[in-house]
Protein backbone atom coordinates (compact mmCIF):
# COMPACT_ATOMS: atom_id res chain seq x y z
CA UNK A 1 0.00 0.00 0.00
CA UNK A 2 1.28 3.20 -0.82
CA UNK A 3 2.37 5.91 1.57
CA UNK A 4 -0.41 8.84 2.60
CA UNK A 5 0.13 12.15 0.53
CA UNK A 6 0.46 14.20 3.34
CA UNK A 7 -1.71 17.80 3.01
CA UNK A 8 -0.96 20.65 5.21
CA UNK A 9 -3.65 23.29 5.70
CA UNK A 10 -3.59 27.41 6.31
CA UNK A 11 -6.68 28.20 7.60
CA UNK A 12 -8.35 30.75 10.03
CA UNK A 13 -10.91 30.09 12.38
CA UNK A 14 -13.21 32.73 11.07
CA UNK A 15 -12.21 32.76 7.29
CA UNK A 16 -15.47 31.33 5.39
CA UNK A 17 -14.23 30.28 2.61
CA UNK A 18 -11.88 28.17 4.66
CA UNK A 19 -14.55 26.01 5.83
CA UNK A 20 -16.10 26.21 2.44
CA UNK A 21 -12.82 25.18 1.14
CA UNK A 22 -12.10 22.47 3.48
CA UNK A 23 -15.59 21.00 2.43
CA UNK A 24 -14.45 21.11 -0.91
CA UNK A 25 -11.57 19.31 -0.08
CA UNK A 26 -13.22 16.69 1.86
CA UNK A 27 -15.22 15.93 -1.27
CA UNK A 28 -12.34 15.89 -3.46
CA UNK A 29 -10.56 13.85 -1.27
CA UNK A 30 -13.24 11.78 -1.15
CA UNK A 31 -13.49 10.88 -4.62
CA UNK A 32 -9.31 9.90 -4.57
CA UNK A 33 -8.89 6.31 -4.29
CA UNK A 34 -5.70 6.29 -2.02
CA UNK A 35 -4.62 7.18 1.27
CA UNK A 36 -4.43 11.23 2.51
CA UNK A 37 -2.87 12.71 5.85
CA UNK A 38 -4.22 16.32 6.77
CA UNK A 39 -2.47 18.51 8.92
CA UNK A 40 -4.15 21.99 9.70
CA UNK A 41 -1.62 25.32 10.22
CA UNK A 42 -2.59 28.66 11.65
CA UNK A 43 -2.96 31.92 9.32
CA UNK A 44 -4.35 34.71 11.60
CA UNK A 45 -6.41 36.99 9.41
CA UNK A 46 -7.15 40.07 11.72
CA UNK A 47 -4.49 39.58 14.30
CA UNK A 48 -5.59 43.13 15.73
CA UNK A 49 -9.06 42.64 16.01
CA UNK A 50 -10.05 42.56 19.65
CA UNK A 51 -11.48 39.89 21.49
CA UNK A 52 -14.64 41.15 21.68
CA UNK A 53 -15.39 43.54 19.06
CA UNK A 54 -18.34 45.90 19.17
CA UNK A 55 -19.86 45.25 16.18
CA UNK A 56 -21.00 42.64 13.85
CA UNK A 57 -19.13 41.11 10.65
CA UNK A 58 -20.60 43.54 8.69
CA UNK A 59 -19.11 46.41 10.66
CA UNK A 60 -15.92 45.02 10.81
CA UNK A 61 -15.62 44.28 7.02
CA UNK A 62 -16.65 48.65 6.37
CA UNK A 63 -14.55 49.66 9.49
CA UNK A 64 -10.96 47.35 8.97
CA UNK A 65 -11.27 46.78 5.71
CA UNK A 66 -12.67 50.30 4.25
CA UNK A 67 -15.79 48.25 2.57
CA UNK A 68 -18.49 50.96 2.16
CA UNK A 69 -21.77 49.21 4.32
CA UNK A 70 -24.09 49.03 1.63
CA UNK A 71 -21.42 46.93 -0.34
CA UNK A 72 -20.59 44.45 3.08
CA UNK A 73 -24.43 43.23 2.88
CA UNK A 74 -24.72 41.77 -1.06
CA UNK A 75 -20.56 40.40 0.17
CA UNK A 76 -21.96 38.33 2.42
CA UNK A 77 -25.08 37.13 0.90
CA UNK A 78 -22.78 35.88 -1.74
CA UNK A 79 -20.98 33.74 0.55
CA UNK A 80 -24.16 32.25 2.59
CA UNK A 81 -25.12 31.16 -0.95
CA UNK A 82 -22.18 29.58 -2.02
CA UNK A 83 -21.64 28.09 1.69
CA UNK A 84 -25.23 26.58 1.09
CA UNK A 85 -24.37 24.78 -2.20
CA UNK A 86 -21.77 23.07 0.10
CA UNK A 87 -24.34 22.22 2.90
CA UNK A 88 -23.43 24.81 5.51
CA UNK A 89 -26.02 27.12 7.05
CA UNK A 90 -23.90 30.50 7.68
CA UNK A 91 -25.84 32.38 10.32
CA UNK A 92 -23.99 35.94 9.87
CA UNK A 93 -25.90 37.30 12.50
CA UNK A 94 -25.01 35.76 15.38
CA UNK A 95 -21.18 35.62 14.53
CA UNK A 96 -19.24 36.89 17.53
CA UNK A 97 -16.51 39.10 15.47
CA UNK A 98 -13.16 37.97 17.62
CA UNK A 99 -9.47 37.37 17.83
CA UNK A 100 -8.53 33.90 17.01
CA UNK A 101 -5.30 33.01 18.47
CA UNK A 102 -6.49 31.34 21.40
CA UNK A 103 -8.85 29.10 18.88
CA UNK A 104 -5.16 28.27 16.94
CA UNK A 105 -3.64 27.55 20.27
CA UNK A 106 -6.79 25.23 20.87
CA UNK A 107 -6.31 23.34 17.85
CA UNK A 108 -2.60 23.04 18.84
CA UNK A 109 -3.24 21.58 22.04
CA UNK A 110 -5.70 18.93 20.09
CA UNK A 111 -3.00 17.82 17.64
CA UNK A 112 -0.98 17.06 20.64
CA UNK A 113 -3.89 14.98 21.39
CA UNK A 114 -4.34 13.31 18.20
CA UNK A 115 -7.94 15.56 17.78
CA UNK A 116 -7.11 18.25 15.65
CA UNK A 117 -9.63 17.47 12.60
CA UNK A 118 -12.50 17.18 15.04
CA UNK A 119 -11.62 20.64 16.68
CA UNK A 120 -11.06 22.17 13.45
CA UNK A 121 -14.88 21.10 12.58
CA UNK A 122 -16.23 21.87 15.86
CA UNK A 123 -14.30 25.57 15.77
CA UNK A 124 -15.27 26.46 12.60
CA UNK A 125 -19.17 25.13 13.22
CA UNK A 126 -19.28 27.00 16.28
CA UNK A 127 -18.13 30.23 14.31
CA UNK A 128 -19.99 30.19 11.44
CA UNK A 129 -23.40 28.31 12.23
CA UNK A 130 -24.09 28.40 15.87
CA UNK A 131 -23.02 31.73 16.82
CA UNK A 132 -20.47 31.14 19.52
CA UNK A 133 -18.20 32.93 20.63
CA UNK A 134 -14.03 31.31 19.66
CA UNK A 135 -11.92 33.92 21.06
CA UNK A 136 -12.29 33.45 24.91
CA UNK A 137 -11.22 30.67 26.85
CA UNK A 138 -13.87 29.65 29.04
CA UNK A 139 -15.93 29.32 25.35
CA UNK A 140 -13.64 28.08 24.00
CA UNK A 141 -12.70 25.19 26.60
CA UNK A 142 -16.28 24.06 26.20
CA UNK A 143 -16.09 23.14 22.60
CA UNK A 144 -12.95 21.73 23.52
CA UNK A 145 -14.68 19.28 26.32
CA UNK A 146 -17.90 18.45 23.73
CA UNK A 147 -15.39 16.66 21.62
CA UNK A 148 -13.79 14.89 24.52
CA UNK A 149 -10.85 16.70 25.81
CA UNK A 150 -10.34 17.50 29.77
CA UNK A 151 -11.58 21.03 30.29
CA UNK A 152 -9.20 21.55 32.65
CA UNK A 153 -5.82 21.31 30.88
CA UNK A 154 -7.21 22.89 27.80
CA UNK A 155 -8.03 25.95 29.90
CA UNK A 156 -4.46 25.38 31.68
CA UNK A 157 -2.68 25.31 28.22
CA UNK A 158 -4.57 28.28 26.93
CA UNK A 159 -3.77 30.26 29.95
CA UNK A 160 -0.18 29.43 30.25
CA UNK A 161 -0.14 30.16 26.20
CA UNK A 162 1.35 26.88 25.85
CA UNK A 163 1.08 26.51 22.56
CA UNK A 164 1.56 30.12 21.25
CA UNK A 165 5.09 29.99 20.02
CA UNK A 166 3.60 26.66 17.95
CA UNK A 167 0.80 29.02 16.31
CA UNK A 168 3.42 31.86 15.60
CA UNK A 169 5.44 29.21 13.63
CA UNK A 170 2.78 28.50 11.42
CA UNK A 171 2.29 32.00 11.12
CA UNK A 172 6.20 32.20 10.14
CA UNK A 173 6.07 29.43 7.43
CA UNK A 174 3.01 31.03 6.11
CA UNK A 175 4.91 33.91 5.14
CA UNK A 176 8.13 31.88 4.08
CA UNK A 177 6.39 30.02 1.43
CA UNK A 178 4.46 33.93 0.28
CA UNK A 179 0.93 33.08 1.91
CA UNK A 180 -1.08 35.84 1.74
CA UNK A 181 -4.72 34.39 2.08
CA UNK A 182 -6.78 31.20 3.22
CA UNK A 183 -7.32 29.10 2.81
CA UNK A 184 -3.96 27.35 1.47
CA UNK A 185 -3.64 23.93 0.52
CA UNK A 186 0.34 22.44 0.50
CA UNK A 187 -0.04 18.89 -1.39
CA UNK A 188 2.74 16.58 -0.62
CA UNK A 189 5.18 19.63 0.42
CA UNK A 190 5.80 21.05 -3.45
CA UNK A 191 1.84 22.17 -5.28
CA UNK A 192 -0.14 24.59 -3.52
CA UNK A 193 -3.32 24.92 -3.94
CA UNK A 194 -4.96 28.46 -3.50
CA UNK A 195 -8.76 29.19 -2.11
CA UNK A 196 -11.68 27.41 -2.06
CA UNK A 197 -11.32 25.08 -5.48
CA UNK A 198 -13.82 22.50 -6.75
CA UNK A 199 -13.08 19.41 -5.28
CA UNK A 200 -12.05 17.79 -8.71
CA UNK A 201 -9.35 20.21 -8.58
CA UNK A 202 -8.06 18.52 -5.46
CA UNK A 203 -9.00 15.21 -6.93
CA UNK A 204 -6.51 16.20 -9.77
CA UNK A 205 -3.58 16.97 -7.98
CA UNK A 206 -3.69 13.92 -5.53
CA UNK A 207 -3.97 11.89 -8.64
CA UNK A 208 -0.81 13.56 -9.81
CA UNK A 209 1.13 13.26 -7.10
CA UNK A 210 0.45 9.25 -7.15
CA UNK A 211 1.11 8.93 -10.12
CA UNK A 212 4.80 10.58 -10.18
CA UNK A 213 5.30 8.86 -7.04
CA UNK A 214 4.40 5.72 -9.11
CA UNK A 215 6.75 6.47 -11.95
CA UNK A 216 9.91 7.10 -9.29
CA UNK A 217 9.37 3.60 -7.62
CA UNK A 218 8.85 1.90 -11.27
Amino acid sequence: MSEAIKVDIWSDVQCPWCYIGKRKFEAGAALFDGQVEVEYHSFELAPDTPVDFDGTPADYLSQRKGIPLEQVGPMLDRVIGIAADVGLDYHYDDIHQTNTVKAHELLHFAKSKGRQLDMKERLLKAYFVDGAHVGRIEDLADLAAEIGLDRAEVVAALESNEFLSDVKADVAQAQEYGIQGVPFFVIDGKYGVSGAQDAQTFTNVLQQVRSEREEVTA
